[in-house]
């Protein structure tokens, strides 16, 4: 029988996501199952957690996480997911990302902390395709006042010279900085040119009389330090 549209109510009951979750719980659920309470409905002879499964394949790495990555266009070209189903997606990883950061007030993040500024950028870095340089700039209870995206480049390099930098740290009046980038890898060890470009950050930041506080670089759920690393700061 051909079926435009397989529904949850259609699925075997033990295959309901919906009542999995409230006989169970929700961390009993597949990654599919998850993303088919979100999508409802699969395609033309497809189930919802079987069209779930082919989004999931479709995503970088071939994770859930890769959603992330991933923009409207790119899940709407998706046989069976449409603009629609593509913008619930979206929603819901920004959603997800601002629970991630939700425990941070914004504007008032104490950067005393590697591994809290770590877990603050985490999500909104991670999951990005191309390594991106961020400049935080701090006032003098080393409290965040200004983020400042610096540059983005390629998969595994990011142009950002020292002077952009500190024309942006005297412009935004800094008392110090934090500069962070990340390794779209998901690896966080610092390359040799991470290590160089620390150094000229540091001496520069010296000149100019405002210091660099910590060079972080963003990996999948884990962070390099470069401070903590003792890369010459």
């Amino acid at each position: 029988m051909d079926k435009t549209n397989i529904t949850m109510k259609e699925l075997p009951l033990s295959e309901r996501p919906y009542e999995k979750c409230m006989q169970y719980g929700a961390d009993v659920l597949s990654d599919a199952e998850l993303l088919a309470v979100v999508i409802r409905t699969g395609g033309r002879g497809e189930r919802a957690t079987e069209l779930a499964t082919r989004v999931i394949n479709s995503a970088p790495g071939r994770r859930i996480g890769g959603l992330f990555q991933m923009s409207l266009n790119q899940l709407s070209e998706i046989h069976g997911i449409g603009k629609v189903k593509a913008v619930q997606l979206k929603c819901l990883t920004e959603i997800t990302k601002r629970m991630m950061v939700q425990g941070f007030p914004a504007g008032r993040l104490l950067c005393t902390e590697p591994g809290k500024v770590a877990a603050y950028f985490m999500p909104k870095m991670k999951f990005l395709e191309y390594e991106q340089v961020r400049l935080l700039v701090l006032n003098g209870r080393n409290i965040l006042e200004h983020e400042i995206i610096i540059s983005n480049g390629s998969f595994n390099s990011a142009v950002a010279s020292p002077r952009e930098i500190f024309y942006n740290a005297l412009k935004y009046k800094a008392v110090s900085v934090i500069v962070l980038h990340n390794h779209p890898s998901g690896d966080p060890s610092p390359s040799r040119e991470d290590i160089l470009l620390t150094k000229r950050l540091s001496d520069t930041g010296g000149m100019v009389g405002i210091p660099l506080l910590d060079h972080i670089i963003i990996g999948d759920n884990r962070y390099v330090s470069m401070k903590e690393s003792g890369y010459g700061l």
